[in-house]
């Protein structure tokens, strides 16, 4: 398995004022970038500083854009790597120096190390929003605490999503609800991909979080 490099902070982008607001970082799926999810912004609420960073590695030609882990070859979605690209996201996150509470919404790849970095700090994060994507398999330090916090917790996936092997949904099933407070929603018809109806409820749950934060 190649280790996985640092994030590259120049390449993040940043939205909102970030002195006093909670920040709700975006962590975009394999073959894409931190332009992906930042064009989302526009149809969040209000109330959040924004960041949205790059995956540290890049996937094998022609394929464009960033990736956390491989998909390819031997390593291929290893939750080693999985753990490894959490690490680094925490690293990065520990240099910016956010004292507030932190949110994570990930699509693909970027919901599963939005978990597993939930999983190995669970009382760094307040919420986190995993989006057409999985559990990494296997146990960590911190699972145990999220057993006992239950923090919120949104997983939403289509039911014409094949992208996602079957068996990491049937893992994430059986996991989640254990160690999150879920707000589960599967959506008829719709594929890898983010739906307009999949985006009016992330805007409820991230609603429901930042109202729950100002009543602390």
């Amino acid at each position: 398995m190649s280790a996985i490099p640092p994030l590259d902070d120049a390449a993040v982008l940043w939205s909102g004022e970030r002195d006093g607001r909670p920040l709700l970082v975006l962590l975009h799926g394999y073959g894409s970038d931190e332009r992906d999810l930042f064009a989302l912004v526009p149809e969040l609420p209000d109330g959040f500083a924004i960041a949205s960073v790059r995956a540290p590695m890049e996937p094998p030609w022609p394929a464009p854009g960033h990736a956390w882990y491989a998909l390819e070859g031997e390593g291929a979605r290893d939750p080693e790597a999985v753990t490894q690209s959490a690490a680094r996201f925490l690293e990065w996150l520990d240099a910016v120096g956010h004292e507030g509470p932190v949110g994570l919404l990930g699509f693909s790849q970027g919901g599963a190390v939005a978990l597993q970095a939930l999983r190995l700090v669970p009382d760094r994060f307040a919420f986190a929003l995993n989006l057409s994507g999985y559990v990494a398999p296997g146990a960590l330090a911190g699972d145990e605490l999220l057993a006992e916090s239950r923090p919120p917790v949104f997983w939403g996936r289509g039911t014409a999503d094949t992208v996602i092997p079957e068996a990491l949904i049937v893992h994430t099933t059986d996991w989640l609800p254990g160690h999150a407070d879920l707000v589960g929603r599967i959506y008829p018809g719709l594929g890898h991909a983010v739906s307009p109806q999949e985006l009016a409820d992330v805007r409820v749950f991230l609603g429901k979080q930042l109202s729950a934060l100002a009543a602390g």
